[in-house]
């Protein structure tokens, strides 16, 4: 859904979001809601589409992984999920249950526990989780603390929208959905880790909103301008062709139009790359906004063979998103 057309709706729930414990809550667009309990913050928040992948292993565990992800996105940790699912009739024990095995494992991989759900018969299926976590308040990472001078790191490629939608149309490789598919399912667990550990206080996952979007958040919560590199974006293998022939998901036309004056391209840039940029992302990577001090040891925190790529930097001036 636009993020124009929710801001709308969101405006009527506003009464029902009244609390001094709520200290972040939807107006903010942030990844998930956070409420201070007994000097903890838990951290709320719901995921669910789909099916992305063709494979049902992989869409069990690539949802699973986008619905922990915004608990990550905030600092912290997981705790507990609920799974939310609906299939049609004629889905039979050969697709759910590699569905459900592969997103129990990537749980437990979390640390999170699996205490229930809701399932019901659906024409188009859907698979997801609402999340819960925690972490500590001094830890707690929103769109609204970027500050001139931080370091822009991105945690995983961008282009699983073209990828995802090149397999509908059967134009994607095989080894480039298979390298595509490892990357969504891969927990942003280590991010979150790395964030705390740096002192990082604004960041968010690209995810539905885009890379765009979700930069555009943190640039109108922080006040202040994105500045992204271009040649820096780190591409999932076959993402560029893919965008080059115009495969992309429903999101490049939706951000546009919602992000309108807000995004600044330079002269130069291929449309295809700034189409990519606006585009929907599943499971997407972490955007971190690192003091450039803490550099150091944000990178120590992440092995050696999945380092994230630096791609930007806060600077002061109005809120916009600028590809240069």
């Amino acid at each position: 859904m636009p993020q124009g057309e929710l801001a709308q709706v969101l405006r009527l729930i506003a009464p029902a979001t009244r609390s001094a414990d709520l200290i972040v809550g939807p107006d903010s667009f942030d990844d998930a809601a956070a409420l201070r309990r007994d000097g903890k913050v838990q951290l709320f928040t719901t995921d669910f589409f789909p099916p992305v992948l063709d494979d049902p292993g992989s869409y069990g565990a690539v949802a699973a992984a986008n619905s922990l992800s915004d608990i990550y996105a905030m600092g912290g940790e997981a705790t507990a999920v609920l799974n939310i699912a609906g299939f049609p009739q004629d889905w039979g024990p050969e697709i759910l249950e590699p569905i459900f095995e592969a997103a129990a494992k990537k749980v437990m991989e979390s640390g999170a526990i699996w205490v229930g759900g809701h399932t019901m018969r659906a024409v188009e299926p859907f698979f997801g989780f609402a999340a819960f976590g925690e972490v500590a308040e001094d830890q707690l990472v929103t769109n609204r603390d970027a500050r001139p001078g931080d370091l822009l790191y991105l945690s995983k490629p961008l282009g699983s929208g073209s990828i995802t939608t090149g397999v509908k149309q059967g134009k994607t490789r095989d080894k480039d959905m298979r390298a595509a598919a490892a990357g969504m399912a891969q927990l942003n667990r280590t991010a979150a880790a790395a964030m705390r550990a740096a002192g990082v206080r604004a960041g968010t996952d690209i995810t539905g909103f885009g890379l765009f979007g979700h930069a555009g958040n943190i640039a109108r919560g922080s006040d202040a301008t994105i500045l992204l590199r271009a040649v820096a974006l780190p591409l999932y293998a076959g993402a560029a062709e893919l965008a080059a022939k115009g495969i992309y998901s429903g999101g490049v036309e939706r951000g546009k139009q919602s992000l309108g004056g807000l995004v600044e391209i330079a002269p130069g840039i291929p449309a295809w790359l700034s189409d990519l940029c606006y585009d929907s992302e599943t499971s997407g990577g972490i955007l971190a906004c690192v003091p450039e001090a803490a550099q150091q040891r944000f990178l120590d925190a992440f092995p050696d063979d999945h380092k994230p790529v630096l791609v930007g930097e806060v600077e002061a001036g109005p809120a916009r998103v600028v590809l240069r």
